[in-house]
C-alpha cells in the first residue's frame, strides 16, 4: 500500500486554512476575556451565564428546535420510507420540493406565514412558539431529506423490508424495528443539522417577535462588545460539543450496523 504523502503546497495550503479559520477564533477568544488593559478573566462570561435573559431565550430556542426534530421526523421518516419502497418515481418531485427552502429568503417565508395565519382561528398560533416550530420544519426540509435520502439509500430497503414481511412484520413495525435503526446515522445527521439551524435562527424569529437565543445574541452584540465576543465563544462551543457528540454516537451506530443482503 503507497503512502500518501502531502506537497509543500498541499501543506501551505492546510496552514492558509487553518489561519484563515482560527486567527478570528483566537482574537475573539482573547478580546472575550479581556477585563482592562493587559488584564484576562472571565468575567464577561459571567455577565454572560448569569443574565437570566440568556437561560429563557436559550431553553426556548432548545425547546423549539427539539419540536422542530420531531415533527421533522414524524412527517419525514415515514414519508422517505413510503417513497423509496413504492413511490421511487416522486423522487424527482421530493427532490424539487426539498430545494425550495433555499429559494424562499426566509424573510418572504415569514411574511407569508403571518399573513396565511392571520385569521380569527389560527391567529392563536402566532402567541405560541409551535408556530416557530412549523417554520423552521419547512425551512430545515432540505437538511432532514437530504440526510435521510442518504442513509435510505445506503441499506438494501426492500430486502430488509421483504425479509421482515415473511415473519409477518407490519409496515408500523418494519418501519420501526427494521428501518430506523438501520438509518441511525442519517437520523442523527438530520437531528443535528436541524437543531444547528432552529439556534442560530434569527430573521424569522425576530419577525415573528420571538426573544430566541440568536435574538439575545443580537441584542447582546449591538449593546455589550465584550460580552458579545463571549457570547459568541459560548455559541461557538455548544456548536463544536454538538459535532462531537454526533461524531462519537455516529462512530458507534456505525459499528453496529445491521448487515443483510450485502448492505450496511
Amino acid at each position: 500500500m503507497r503512502r500518501f504523502r502531502l506537497s509543500p503546497w498541499n501543506y501551505l495550503w492546510i496552514i492558509v486554512g487553518a489561519a484563515y479559520f482560527l486567527v478570528p477564533l483566537w482574537g475573539t477568544a482573547e478580546f472575550s476575556l479581556e477585563t482592562g488593559i493587559g488584564k484576562y478573566g472571565f468575567s464577561n462570561y459571567a455577565t454572560i451565564l448569569q443574565d437570566p435573559t440568556f437561560k429563557t431565550d436559550f431553553l426556548l430556542s432548545l425547546k423549539i428546535a427539539v419540536e422542530t426534530v420531531i415533527i421533522s421526523l414524524i412527517l419525514m421518516v415515514p414519508t422517505m420510507f413510503w417513497i423509496e419502497l413504492k413511490l421511487p418515481r416522486l423522487k424527482p418531485v421530493m427532490d424539487f420540493i426539498a430545494v425550495l427552502p433555499f429559494v424562499v429568503p426566509p424573510i418572504t417565508l415569514a411574511v407569508g406565514i403571518l399573513h396565511v395565519f392571520n385569521r380569527p382561528i389560527l391567529s392563536l398560533l402566532l402567541a405560541d412558539e409551535k408556530i416557530l416550530a412549523l417554520t423552521y420544519v419547512v425551512l430545515a426540509l432540505p437538511f432532514t431529506y437530504r440526510s435521510l435520502d442518504a442513509g435510505m439509500r445506503a441499506i438494501d430497503l426492500r430486502t430488509l423490508t421483504e425479509a421482515a414481511q415473511s415473519v409477518g412484520a407490519g409496515w408500523v413495525t418494519i418501519l420501526i424495528r427494521v428501518v430506523i435503526p438501520n438509518i441511525r446515522f442519517a437520523l442523527l445527521s438530520a437531528i443535528f443539522l436541524t437543531m444547528t439551524l432552529v439556534m442560530g435562527e434569527y430573521t424569522i424569529a425576530s419577525l415573528m417577535l420571538f426573544n430566541t437565543f440568536p435574538v439575545y445574541i443580537q441584542y447582546v452584540g449591538a449593546t455589550q462588545a465584550q460580552p458579545a465576543a463571549a457570547l459568541s465563544m459560548i455559541s461557538f462551543g455548544l456548536t463544536w460539543l454538538g459535532m462531537l457528540g454526533i461524531l462519537v454516537l455516529g462512530r458507534g451506530v456505525g459499528q453496529r450496523q445491521t448487515v443483510v443482503g450485502g448492505a450496511h
